[in-house]
């Protein structure tokens, strides 16, 4: 059975694509990210979870969005793929905010390859001011 934690790293690390990236339709401050370890799945780095509209209505509650880490798989990457992982998974994100889930599409990984190349040279022009 896995066990969770907050991962307050991951969420800094989010938190710091989504201004640079400028992904304004993504509200950081319903954006959630934990730690999991036990998992049984195999090859998964993260998955993100999301609030459907359906349970919103009922339980009179705005959309959110949970990143879960997988903490074995995951960890032990460079600090350029636990990026583009979570890139990866920001972009799951639809532009509505609405609670659901963009699937992947024709181009979705390399469009993962151009975001991080942005938030990477985005990164170095912060890091030399």
């Amino acid at each position: 059975m896995p066990t969770y934690a907050k991962a307050e790293d991951i969420k800094a690390m989010v938190d710091s694509i989504i201004e640079s990236l400028e992904l304004f339709h993504i509200d950081k401050s319903r954006i959630f990210c934990l730690r999991s370890k036990g998992s049984r799945t195999r090859g998964t780095l993260a998955r993100i979870h999301s609030f459907p509209k359906v349970y919103q209505v009922a339980l009179g509650l705005k959309p959110v969005y949970i990143i879960e880490i997988i903490s074995e798989n995951f960890d032990g990457l460079s600090k350029d793929a636990k990026e583009k992982v979570l890139i990866h998974e920001l972009l799951h994100i639809p532009k509505g905010f609405s609670g659901g889930v963009a699937y992947h599409r024709r181009g979705f990984e390399s469009t993962v390859e151009l975001f991080h190349r942005t938030y990477k040279s985005r990164r170095m022009a912060v890091d030399a001011d």
